[in-house]
């Protein structure tokens, strides 16, 4: 099964992006699933490496390291990231920028399109 999630919140601040991440990496370690990640939005700022969190506190950069080692792939919008003032040097290794034409391509590849 080949699935989609679509995020729009940020990384902190509500648990939209969190529990998006605990599902997507809970998935992309299921045998035969393929799992996607496209960042829009206040969710671009999900990929900033670096990231340094209370201790105790979920890390989001952690939990998409997690998706990528059970080869999930996570794209950021680089308009978003544009407007955001987020240089792709800024990005953890484990994402990259993308844009809108590679999302209506994986929308089109995917089984399940999942939306936070």
């Amino acid at each position: 099964m080949k699935t989609l999630f679509i995020l729009n919140d940020p990384p902190y601040g509500t648990e939209r992006s969190y529990n998006a991440f605990r599902l997507a990496g809970a998935l992309s370690k299921r045998e035969g699933e393929e799992v996607k990640v496209f960042l829009i939005g206040d969710a671009a700022s999900c990929a900033k490496k670096n990231q340094i969190v209370p201790q105790g506190f979920y890390n989001i950069e952690l939990m998409i390291k997690t998706v990528s080692r059970h080869k999930g792939v996570v794209g950021v919008c680089g308009t978003c990231m544009d407007a955001r003032g987020i240089a792709e040097s800024e990005l953890m290794e484990s994402t990259k920028r993308s844009t809108l034409d590679e999302l209506t391509d994986w929308t089109v590849w995917a089984d399940k399109v999942i939306t936070s």
